[in-house]
């Protein structure tokens, strides 16, 4: 139907590459704290942007790094997920309920789980997750503007997921240890699992980790 209509998207190498690598989260190590977003993101009145700096959605270049800032240090495979996901803000809400009301269910057993249910892959694969798209079920406005940005502007969203990776990497907060490896790479900052069976979700303030 309607909700299928996405099929255009096209992510970077880079995130591609992890999708490959990690199709399936096994689970994810702990978890995030809440998304914190500003409620101004989505609200027209206040976007302050100038003409040239806006994007056909009306995003500023402020407000795109507002958006992606709680999930630009996720591992590769998930933010890919992240972003494909929130492209079916509707469905997400609806997976968001479904894991809730089965506390039980996570990494592969939770995918599987709902394999007859009418989702994008993208979204199902989050289910894997159970925090991190709980999270995002309620925030819908963040995941729907989150899903309006990445769908107009593409490029200017992972160009921001990189520059978000770096000033975080110059302000002493993203560094290879024993759960994630941070690679140097021709694309940009690759953050990976150390192991692939288990995806680490990291903690942090977006307010601070950023410098």
């Amino acid at each position: 139907g309607s909700r299928r209509s996405n099929a255009s998207l096209v992510l970077p190498a880079w995130c591609l590459a992890a999708l490959a690598a990690f199709a399936l989260p096994m689970h994810a190590q702990q978890p995030a704290p809440p998304l914190q977003v500003s409620p101004d993101l989505v609200s027209p009145q206040q976007q302050k942007a100038t003409a040239s700096q806006q994007a056909a959605a009306g995003f500023s270049k402020e407000q795109i790094e507002q958006l992606v800032a709680p999930i630009a240090l996720y591992p590769d495979a998930l933010v890919a997920q992240v972003l494909m996901a929130s492209t079916y803000p509707l469905e997400v809400v609806e997976a968001a309920r479904w894991s809730k009301g089965r506390p039980g269910l996570a990494g592969d057993d939770a995918v599987r789980a709902a394999e007859t249910e009418d989702w994008d892959p993208s979204v199902k694969s989050l289910l894997a997750f159970p925090q991190v798209l709980v999270r995002m079920g309620e925030s819908p406005q963040w995941v729907q503007a989150l899903g309006d940005a990445f769908r107009d502007e593409q490029a200017w969203v992972m160009d921001t997921v990189q520059s978000l990776r770096r000033k975080a990497q110059a302000a002493g907060n993203l560094r290879t240890d024993d759960r994630q490896r941070v690679i140097e790479s021709a694309p940009g900052l690759l953050l990976q699992p150390v192991n692939p069976q288990v995806v680490y979700v990291p903690y942090y303030d977006p307010t601070l980790v950023y410098g």
